[in-house]
C-alpha cells in the first residue's frame, strides 16, 4: 500500500499495479492478490490491467526508466491558469454645460448706539489678617543621667576534652574462633562543649546635656493692605450690529470636461494544460519499518511534530510530512512521495 492515511483499499490496488509495473513484486514478502480495479479518474486503463496486458500497453501507462525496488503512482496535474485584466470602456469623454448660481456672503456694520464717557470712583481700603510669632519662655539646658547599656552575650566552653575509650565490638561476630578472645576497639571520643551566656557592658553610664526649647505662641492681627483711593473708570461707548447681505460673485455658466470611464475586467487564462505523471513513492516494497522511523525523526527534526516514532504512518506523519512538503516547495501528496524522502535525507 501507499504510506497514505486512509482509503487503505483503493492505495493498496494502485501500489500492487505500480509494483507490477515498476519490478515491485511483492509486499512484505508475499505474493499481492489479483488487482482491483481503481477509479477512473485516476489511472484509467491501469485498474485492470495484468502484468501481461501492461506489455502491450501504451508506453504512457509504464513509469518510464523503472528499476526495480521502485514504486510509482499515476497522478492528475491539474491545469494552471493566471489572472489577466484587461481595460474596457464603458463611456466616451464628453462634456456638460453647468450653471453656478450666483453667490451671497452675509456681513455685519457695527453701529454706535451711545458714546464712551467717564466717572470716578472711590476705591476703599484693604485689610489682611497677618500672624505674628511670640516668644513666651525662652530657652534652657538641663543635665539628664544616661544608663550603663549591657548586653547578653553566648560564649562556647569546653565542657570535656576529646579523648579514646575502648569498647567491645559489635555485630554478629564477637569472636574471631573459640580459643580468641573478646574484639575490642579503641574509639575516638570527641570533645564536647557547651553554651553559656553572659551579661556585659556594653556602654557605661553617662550624662548628658539636654535644650529645652523656647516656647512661643502664634498671634493673629488685622492690618492695612491697601490704603483707600478714588480712581477713573472709562465707560466705553455701546454698539449693536446690524446684519447685511452682499452679493459675493454673479451667477455664471461654465463647461465641465467628462472623462472616458473604464472599467477592469478580469479573466481567466490557460498557461499549462492538465497532465498525468507518474510519481516515485513509498509503498510496502521499498521500505521498511526502521526507515519509516527515520523518516519520523527527520520529521521531528525539520521541526514538524509526526507523533510517535514507532514506524507506523498515521494522521499525525502524514501531517508532518504534508506541512514539510509545503515548506519545501515539494508536491503535496495524500502519500509519500520519494522526492519527499530524499529532501528528507533519508535514502
Amino acid at each position: 500500500m501507499f504510506l497514505r492515511a486512509n482509503s487503505f483499499t483503493t492505495v493498496a490496488s494502485v501500489a500492487v499495479v505500480v509494483a507490477a509495473l515498476s519490478g515491485c513484486s511483492s509486499f512484505g514478502g508475499k505474493q499481492p492478490a489479483a488487482p482491483t480495479k481503481l477509479p477512473t479518474a485516476s489511472l484509467p486503463s491501469v485498474a485492470a490491467a495484468t502484468p501481461a496486458a501492461m506489455s502491450a500497453a501504451d508506453d504512457s501507462l509504464v513509469p518510464p526508466n523503472a528499476k526495480p525496488g521502485q514504486c510509482f503512482t499515476r497522478v492528475w496535474n491539474a491545469p494552471q491558469y493566471e489572472t489577466v485584466t484587461t481595460r474596457q470602456l464603458v463611456e466616451d469623454a464628453g462634456s456638460r454645460i453647468e450653471v453656478i448660481p450666483a453667490s451671497y456672503k452675509s456681513g455685519s456694520k457695527r453701529v454706535l448706539v451711545k458714546e464712551a464717557s467717564e466717572r470716578i470712583e472711590t476705591v476703599p481700603a484693604t485689610y489682611k489678617t497677618v500672624t505674628e510669632r511670640v516668644l513666651i519662655k525662652p530657652a534652657t539646658k538641663k543635665l539628664q543621667q544616661v544608663p550603663a547599656v549591657y548586653e547578653t552575650v553566648t560564649e562556647r566552653v569546653l565542657e570535656k576534652a576529646a579523648h579514646t575509650v575502648w569498647k567491645k565490638g559489635t555485630g554478629p561476630i564477637q569472636k574471631i574462633d573459640a580459643q580468641s578472645g573478646e574484639i575490642m576497639c579503641l574509639v575516638d571520643v570527641p570533645a564536647s562543649y557547651k553554651t553559656i551566656q553572659k551579661r556585659v557592658l556594653k556602654t557605661p553610664a553617662t550624662t548628658k546635656t539636654i535644650t529645652i526649647p523656647a516656647e512661643y505662641r502664634t498671634v493673629e492681627k488685622r492690618v492695612v493692605a491697601t490704603a483707600a483711593s478714588t480712581r477713573s473708570v472709562m465707560i466705553p461707548a455701546q454698539y449693536k450690529t446690524i446684519n447685511t447681505t452682499e452679493v459675493a460673485s454673479p451667477a455664471k455658466e461654465r463647461r465641465i470636461e467628462i472623462p472616458a470611464r473604464y472599467k477592469n475586467v478580469t479573466s481567466q487564462k490557460l498557461v499549462s494544460e492538465g497532465s498525468m505523471e507518474w510519481r516515485e513513492i513509498l509503498c510496502e516494497t521499498n521500505m521498511t519499518r526502521s526507515r519509516i522511523m527515520d523518516i519520523q525523526k527527520a520529521l521531528q527534526a525539520a521541526g514538524h511534530n509526526p507523533g510517535n516514532i514507532d514506524g507506523n504512518i498515521g494522521a499525525s506523519t502524514m501531517d508532518a510530512v504534508n506541512a514539510f512538503q509545503r515548506a519545501k516547495g515539494l508536491p503535496v501528496d495524500k502519500y509519500l512521495n520519494m522526492a519527499t524522502v530524499r529532501a528528507l535525507g533519508v535514502i
